[in-house]
């Protein structure tokens, strides 16, 4: 092991860019979704430790972001819909009112990497999907501490990240690898012998992959345990998400595929767990709730007091741990398939996978579809190329082709379906 590259994401490691007094200054992208809004929550409640001073989303809930902006008194705003720009204005004079000037206003495809490069401590990328790809690189090269729950962006330029990320410079905010990162600071990295990646299971625990056939969206987004946004909870339905968040734990480490292991634990309790060589396991445990990922991501090295519930231990529970069922649910064998094979890989398994999602969310796409065309489309595309040699064009190029593949896929399904 010594002889391979430094992990991205080192506990014992911190990156601190050069601060000012007082609070630290943080950018969040994706205000408006999941984490973004958890991540608000944890700020106006800890204003003596964080300072927001941008903030960037889609366009979609304009209303909702300049209350953000509002309630944060931010200096910029972001969105990537330049169509929304009028209908924000109008929102955010609303607000303000007649007393204090607008925040700026940034719009296009580009606005949310320029303000990840901006003047701040940390940014917070919570987009989701690959999107977030440039804002993870702009962060990352303008030297900011990056608190990452946009693992797309990891996993499909690997080592475009790893080229420009600097030790200690990546703090993780999934909840499986803030745990990660959290029980790794009790040993050195000689001392871990495996990384143990909890799953929930989803909606579908139990059922095989006949009785997931019929499925319906209404049944996929009802994630027993997680309150997330639909394609994050498509994706823990499909347990795709568990797939790419073992690719995300190969890249942030630096171990091995053969030594991450995917088990159910329904309860959620239990994030993750690494096991040392020496036989013990610590285990990070808390309810199910963002916001103490989200804490550890903005505030690491410090804890934030009170930032997540914590357990009541006088109240009896039970913690059950299951073998995946890698029939039912073939995306995590598939995600290692192509973490092996590197390169663009990645990028196609991940593209094609938004894709079928957002069919399966219209109705064009059975539940079971979604793999069975992913696969497809990965198989398609083969053994890259590009190797260590990846580049943004390679990723913006196989992804194009990728979603693509997909579209032609989800119709031809979709006709196939028709005239059955």
């Amino acid at each position: 092991m010594s002889d391979s590259p430094a992990p991205l994401a080192d506990p014992h490691l911190v990156f601190d860019p050069v601060a000012g007094d007082g609070p630290k200054d943080v950018v969040i992208l994706g205000a408006t979704g999941s984490i973004g809004t958890q991540a608000i929550d944890l700020v106006l409640r800890n204003p003596d430790r964080f300072r927001v001073t941008a903030l960037s989303a889609n366009g979609g809930r304009v209303g909702l972001l300049a209350e953000q902006a509002y309630r944060l008194r931010v200096r910029t705003v972001a969105v990537a819909r330049e169509d929304v720009v009028p209908a924000l204005r109008e929102a955010l004079a609303a607000q303000y009112g007649t007393g204090e000037p607008l925040p700026e206003i940034l719009a296009g495809p580009e606005a949310a990497t320029q303000l990840a490069a901006s003047d701040c401590h940390t940014v917070l990328n919570g987009i989701t999907g690959s999107i977030g790809l440039a804002p993870t690189l702009a962060a990352l090269e303008a030297g900011r501490t990056l608190a990452l729950a946009n693992k797309e962006s990891l996993i499909v330029g690997g080592p475009l990240v790893k080229a420009l990320a600097k030790p200690g410079q990546i703090i993780p905010v999934d909840s499986e690898h803030a745990a990660l990162f959290q029980a790794l600071a009790a040993g050195t990295r000689a001392d871990v012998r495996k990384l143990v990646v909890t799953a929930s299971g989803g909606p579908f625990r139990g059922r095989t992959k006949d009785e997931l056939a019929d499925v319906t969206v209404k049944d996929a987004l009802a994630h027993p345990t997680w309150a997330m946004g639909p394609v994050i909870t498509i994706n823990s339905a499909t347990l795709v998400n568990k797939g790419l968040e073992v690719i995300e734990a190969h890249l942030l480490y630096d171990i091995p595929f053969d030594r991450i292991e995917v088990v159910v634990h329904p309860q959620s309790y239990v994030h993750s767990m690494v096991e040392f060589t020496d036989g013990s396991t610590l285990a990070q445990a808390t309810p199910p709730d963002m916001r103490g990922p989200i804490a550890i991501g903005l505030g690491w090295p410090e804890r934030v007091p009170d930032a997540a519930p914590a357990f009541d231990w006088s109240t009896a529970s039970t913690w059950e741990f299951f073998p995946l069922d890698n029939d039912a649910f073939p995306s995590v064998g598939l995600a290692r398939h192509v973490g092996r094979l590197a390169g663009t890989a990645p990028a196609v398994f991940n593209a094609a996978n938004e894709e079928c999602v957002d069919a399966f969310l219209r109705g064009a796409l059975p539940f079971n579809g979604i793999m069975e065309a992913v696969t497809q489309v990965v198989e398609e595309h083969g053994t890259p190329s590009t190797g260590t040699t990846l580049t943004v064009p390679d990723v913006l190029e196989a992804e194009a082709w990728a979603r693509a593949r997909a579209r032609e896929l989800t119709a031809q399904t979709a006709t196939a379906e028709a005239r059955a």
